[in-house]
C-alpha cells in the first residue's frame, strides 16, 4: 500500500471523510514523504487537514505555530472529537496545566502541539523544545512571514531560524491569502521547491459578490432593508456584518436590534468571556446575526453562513478575501455584500499613518544601539514594552523597526530570556539538597544559599549565583541554573515562575551615523505608508471595477480563472458591455458597475477649533514633559491614533481624542503645523 493509500485509509477511519478535497492529497503526500511544502488554499478549503493527517503518520511531534487562540481552540476541538492526541499552550492556562502538557510531549503522548509564535521567544519553552524530537513545523497564516503580506508580523521572520535551531526536518506553510510575491517570499525563506507549492485557486462559484454604493447616512437603513427578509423570527439566516470601529459595531447592532433582529455586537473592547459567549451563540445558531470588527471570524468553522456584509470598507483586498471566505463553506449559494462609500477610506488611511514611527523615536532606538555598541560585549538587552514607552514607538512598528535593523546588518538577535525568575519550594530545601551527591549536591546547595526566600517566594539573581559559583569553582552559569530549576519543577520539588521577556541583540555596526540612518528609516517608513495607501486604493478600484469582480479578485492572487475551461457562466446582455468574460454571479456580471459615493463634507478646520480641541493636550504635554508636542503627536491625538506616551498623558480622557478620525490625517497634521506656529493656550 502506498503512503497516500495509507493516508486515505486514515482519512476515512480516523477523520470520517470519504476522500480528499482539492489539493489536500498533493500536500499530504509531500509532507508524509518528508518534503517541505506550502499549501495556498482558499478560506474553508481544508488547510488544517493537511497537517492533522500527516501528524499521525510522522514519528515525532508536529509543532503548529498559529497566530490566534481561537484558531487553536477550534482545531483542538475537532482533533479531540476524532481521538487525536493534541494540545495547545497559551497564556490562559495555569502553570500546572502547562506543565502537564509539556510532560505529555516529553513522554511522546502528544502528536500535535499548538503554540503562538511569541512563545518561541520564551527561554524556558526553548529549553523544552531542545529536549524533544519534532518531525514537522507547521506555520498557520504563513503569509505573516512576508513583508509584502497584508499583516506582516516581525516575529514570523524568525521561524526559519527556529526550524534550524530545533533540528526540525521539514516545514508546512498554510495560508489562504498569498499573492504571487508573498508566495515567492515564503518559498525563499523555507527553501521550498516551486513544485511543492500547492494552490487550489481562489474561485468560489457559490459566492455572489455584490457591491452597492450607499452614502454613509443611508447605510444603516439600507442594511435593515436588505437583511430584513432574511431575519424573520424562526427563519434567520446566519450573517456576519463587518465594520471598522468598535463604536460602529455597537451603533449598527443597536439599530438592527431596535427593528427586532436577534443580533449582537462583537469587538475587542468586550471582555473575553462576553466575546466567547457571543461566538459560541453564533456557532450554535442562537445568535443568527453578528455585527463585528475584524476581531471576529478567524478560526470560525461554520459551514452555513449565508451572508457576509461589509458595512464599512475592508482593510485590504486580502482582508476582504478572508472575510467573504467565511460565507458558504458548505458549498451552498451565499451572498457577500459591500455597502460601499469613500467615507470609511479616511479612517483606514489614518490607521496606516498611525503605524509610522516618529523620527525622534527612531533616533532614540539608534542612540541606545550605539551606546550598547561601546560596551565590551556589544550586547543590547531590550525589554520591548520599556523601549516602546521610552521611544514612543508602538510595539508592532517597533518590532518591524528592529527587524529592519537586523536586515541592514546593524544588530543581530542572539537570544531571549525572562528577566526575572522566582521560585517557591514545595519541599524543604535541605531535602532537595539531600537528593544529590558530590558536585551536584554542592551546586544545589549553592542555589539554595544564594536565592533568599522572603516568606514563600525567592527571586533568582543569576549574577549573584554566577559569582558565588566562580568563588567555589562550581559551574553556576545561567543555562545550567535554569536547566536545574526546570528539572526541579518537573519533579514537583518547587514552583518556578518567570516574567519580563528580554531580547538580547548583538550590535554588529556600533559606528552608525545616527542622523543618516534615521533619515533613511524615516524615508522607508514614508514609502511603506505610500504603498499601504496604494493597497487601499487598489481595493477601491476592485469595488469600482468595470470587469467581473470574481475574476479580478482571483487574478490578484495569481489565479487566472478566465483561462480555465468550465468556469465561465452565461452573462446578461448588460454585463457584456462591461466585461468580455465573467463569473455570472457578481454585481458587474449583473450589469451593475459601482461608483462609490464620496465622503461627506466636514466642518472647516479653524484656529478656534484647534485651540479648543488641541489646547488641553498641548498644555498637559508641556506640564509633564517641559515642552510642546510636535504637530505629528497632536495630529495622532486628534485622529485618535494611539501612541505610547498618550498613556502617561492620559490623553484618551481628554474630550477631543479621536474627534477628527474622519478627517484625512495629512490635513490634520498640516492644520496642526500651521496652527502651532503661534503659542496656543488652552481655553
Amino acid at each position: 500500500m502506498s503512503s497516500l493509500d495509507t493516508a486515505r485509509h486514515t482519512l476515512q477511519t480516523v477523520f470520517g471523510f470519504d476522500d480528499f478535497r482539492g489539493g489536500q492529497a498533493d500536500v499530504v503526500e509531500r509532507v508524509i514523504t518528508g518534503r517541505s511544502t506550502a499549501a495556498i488554499f482558499a478560506t474553508g478549503a481544508g488547510k488544517s487537514l493537511c497537517y492533522q493527517l500527516p501528524a499521525l503518520a510522522l514519528p515525532n511531534l508536529t509543532l503548529v505555530v498559529s497566530p490566534l487562540l481561537a484558531l487553536m481552540q477550534d482545531q483542538l476541538a475537532f482533533l479531540e472529537r476524532h481521538g487525536v492526541a493534541a494540545a495547545s499552550l497559551d497564556s490562559t492556562q495555569d502553570r500546572d496545566t502547562s506543565r502537564e502538557i509539556m510532560d505529555q510531549a516529553r513522554r511522546g503522548e502528544l502528536k500535535i502541539l499548538m503554540v503562538s509564535v511569541e512563545r518561541l521567544k520564551n527561554e524556558r519553552f526553548r529549553h523544552f523544545l531542545q529536549r524533544i524530537d519534532i518531525s514537522l513545523l507547521v506555520i498557520d497564516e504563513a503569509h505573516c512571514i512576508s513583508e509584502w503580506g497584508h499583516n506582516f508580523r516581525p516575529d514570523y521572520l524568525k521561524l526559519p531560524d527556529y526550524q534550524r535551531e530545533f533540528g526540525i526536518p521539514q516545514a508546512l506553510l498554510l495560508t489562504a491569502t498569498a499573492t504571487p510575491a508573498v508566495i515567492a517570499d515564503m518559498r525563499e525563506k523555507f527553501a521550498i521547491a516551486e513544485s511543492d507549492v500547492i494552490t487550489t485557486g481562489f474561485y468560489r462559484p457559490n459566492l455572489e459578490l455584490l457591491v452597492e454604493p450607499v452614502p454613509a447616512a443611508a447605510r444603516t437603513d439600507r442594511l435593515i432593508d436588505w437583511l430584513g427578509p432574511q431575519q424573520q423570527p424562526g427563519q434567520e439566516v446566519p450573517t456576519i456584518v463587518y465594520v471598522t470601529l468598535q463604536q460602529t459595531a455597537e451603533t449598527v447592532a443597536g439599530a438592527l436590534a431596535a427593528r427586532g433582529f436577534n443580533v449582537r455586537a462583537y469587538h475587542a473592547g468586550l471582555d473575553s468571556d462576553t466575546r466567547d459567549a457571543i461566538q459560541q451563540g453564533f456557532m450554535r445558531g442562537e445568535i443568527p446575526c453578528i455585527v463585528a470588527t475584524i476581531a471576529f471570524g478567524m478560526g470560525i468553522d461554520k459551514g452555513d453562513i449565508r451572508n457576509v456584509v461589509h458595512f464599512d470598507l475592508p482593510k485590504s483586498i486580502e482582508n476582504y478575501s478572508q472575510e467573504i471566505g467565511r460565507a458558504g463553506r458548505d458549498g451552498k449559494p451565499s451572498r457577500c455584500l459591500t455597502l460601499a462609500g469613500r467615507d470609511g477610506l479616511r479612517v483606514l488611511e489614518n490607521f496606516v499613518y498611525g503605524d509610522t514611527p516618529e523620527r525622534e523615536g527612531i533616533r532614540h532606538v539608534l542612540t541606545e544601539i550605539v551606546a550598547a555598541g561601546q560596551t565590551p560585549e556589544r550586547q543590547w538587552p531590550v525589554l520591548l514594552n520599556t523601549l516602546s514607552r521610552e521611544s514612543n514607538v508602538r510595539l508592532l512598528p517597533l518590532k518591524t523597526l528592529l527587524v529592519r535593523l537586523e536586515m541592514l546588518g546593524v544588530i543581530a538577535p542572539r537570544f531571549a530570556f525572562l528577566a526575572e525568575y522566582r521560585l517557591r519550594y514545595l519541599e524543604p530545601p535541605d531535602a532537595l539538597i539531600a537528593r544529590f551527591d558530590g558536585e551536584r549536591a554542592d551546586f544545589v546547595r549553592l542555589i539554595v544559599d544564594n536565592v533568599p526566600v522572603a516568606r514563600t517566594w525567592g527571586t533568582v539573581d543569576f549574577e549573584r549565583l554566577y559569582q558565588a559559583g566562580a568563588a567555589a569553582e562550581i559551574d553556576a552559569s545561567r543555562s545550567r541554573v535554569i536547566t536545574a530549576l526546570e528539572y526541579f519543577q518537573e519533579k514537583g520539588w518547587l514552583v518556578l515562575e518567570g516574567k519580563r521577556m528580554t531580547d538580547v541583540f548583538e550590535v554588529i555596526a556600533p559606528e552608525i551615523d545616527i542622523d543618516a540612518l534615521s533619515e533613511q528609516l524615516v524615508g522607508e517608513g514614508e514609502a511603506r505608508e505610500a504603498a499601504e495607501i496604494g493597497r487601499l486604493h487598489a481595493m477601491v478600484d476592485l469595488f469600482e471595477s468595470t470587469t467581473c469582480l470574481t475574476y479580478r479578485l482571483a487574478a490578484y492572487f495569481g489565479d487566472d480563472i478566465a483561462d480555465e475551461s468550465g468556469r465561465d457562466s452565461v452573462q446578461t446582455a448588460q454585463s457584456r458591455s462591461h466585461a468580455t468574460r465573467g463569473c455570472g454571479h457578481c454585481s458587474v456580471c449583473h450589469g451593475l458597475v459601482a461608483k462609490l459615493p464620496p465622503a461627506p463634507s466636514l466642518p472647516p478646520l479653524t484656529e478656534e477649533a484647534f485651540r479648543r480641541d488641541a489646547g488641553p493636550l498641548i498644555a498637559r504635554h508641556r506640564e509633564q514633559f517641559g515642552h510642546s508636542p510636535g504637530a505629528r503627536r497632536v495630529a495622532h491625538f486628534l485622529c485618535g491614533l494611539p501612541m505610547p506616551l498618550f498613556t502617561p498623558l492620559k490623553a484618551r480622557q481628554l474630550k477631543a481624542f479621536g474627534q477628527y478620525e474622519h478627517y484625512p490625517y495629512p490635513d490634520i497634521r498640516a492644520w496642526a503645523e500651521a496652527s502651532m506656529t503661534a503659542t496656543i493656550e488652552p481655553s
